[in-house]
């Protein structure tokens, strides 16, 4: 019984401390439960600031590549355009080349924009499809140059074996047009030399220009045919393109320069000896006139001290003569002569009475 009473009261303690123990943890675990909770809000509040902020750069982002692509095709529209129009022009070009009359124009237009860069004047520093007046071939531009001579250029030039050496593919036919191309540049040469743009009877320097209007395709002979400058030189053919063209104009305008500055040069000799003689001419007139005015000082002085002197010796001799005879001064010298009235500022008083 006595047992049993023990055993109750201490499971009631046990219970009792049990209890107070969870009461205790529980409180304690609300309390942490609380802080967790508010740390999660807050950790949720930050992740929430965040995913705003990823929104909002994924709206702007989205917006940006909006603007993006659509400049993008802007550029994709006018590039299409541009390579349209090259294209259209590309054509053009091919077709022009392809023609005679065509690669003529072109030529002529290439060198004009040259001359005109060079400050050449036509009718004055050139000539353009000018005719000769001994064989009446007609170059396509005659040079003038000082003392009366002339360096004729002639622009046509043949491109169809080199644009069919571009367009093609194939190796075997890359290299034939190529051939047959250079083969045409020589030939031109030769035909240059035939038609008398090397022409004594019209005052014409032993040389002529070949003009070649493209710097390519210039470069692209010269790379190719190391030796066609030669064989130009030695036909007397100087091969040129624009821009070594524009380096023969400065050649020629500086010539032409000089020349003029010789030319003014000797007329100012020429000049300046007409005026070393004119000067000396100038200073014996002017000496003679010196050495007259000094003879005429010369009488001057005597007139003024021996001369005088001489025609007042008698008029001191004769006042002499009239002092010791008593001749009044007023009295005439000559008898007959009517003695000078003397006059007075007084006006004289008449008696009206």
């Amino acid at each position: 019984m006595l047992s049993r009473d023990a055993l109750s009261k201490n499971t009631e303690d046990f219970l009792k401390l049990a209890n107070e123990t969870l009461s205790k943890q529980t409180q304690s675990g609300e309390k942490d439960l609380e802080g967790k909770k508010e740390l999660i809000n807050q950790t949720l509040d930050a992740m929430k600031t965040d995913l705003q902020n990823v929104q909002k750069l994924v709206t702007n982002f989205e917006r940006d590549r909006e603007q993006k692509f659509g400049e993008l095709t802007n550029q994709l529209k006018n590039t299409a355009m541009q390579t349209g129009k090259l294209q259209e022009t590309t054509h053009q070009l091919r077709e022009a080349l392809a023609s005679t009359k065509a690669r003529g124009q072109w030529g002529e237009r290439m060198a004009e924009d040259v001359l005109r860069f060079a400050g050449f004047v036509e009718g004055i520093n050139y000539l353009k499809q000018k005719a000769l007046e001994t064989t009446g071939t007609r170059p396509d531009y005659t040079f003038l140059l000082p003392q009366g001579l002339r360096v004729n250029m002639d622009v046509k030039f043949s491109l169809d074996n080199y644009r069919r050496y571009l367009e093609e593919d194939g190796e075997t036919d890359k290299r034939k047009y190529k051939s047959q191309f250079l083969r045409d540049v020589r030939g031109r040469i030769k035909e240059v030399t035939t038609r008398d743009y090397i022409n004594p009877a019209e005052n014409t320097v032993d040389y002529v220009i070949m003009f070649i209007p493209n710097e390519q395709v210039y470069a692209f002979i010269n790379e190719n045919d190391s030796k066609i400058l030669d064989v130009a030189l030695k036909n007397k053919v100087i091969i040129c393109s624009p821009l070594t063209l524009y380096a023969i104009l400065a050649v020629i305008r500086q010539a032409v320069d000089n020349f003029n500055l010789e030319k003014t040069a000797a007329q100012m000799l020429s000049l300046f000896g007409t005026f070393h003689k004119q000067w000396e001419l100038f200073i014996e007139s002017f000496e003679k006139i010196g050495k007259r005015l000094e003879d005429t000082q010369k009488e001057y002085n005597k007139l003024t001290s021996t001369r005088r002197n001489q025609l007042e010796r008698p008029l001191r001799q004769i006042e002499d003569l009239r002092k010791q005879k008593g001749i009044p001064a007023e009295q005439p010298l000559i008898e007959g002569s009517a003695a000078p009235e003397e006059t007075t500022d007084e006006t004289p008083v008449h008696d009206t009475d």
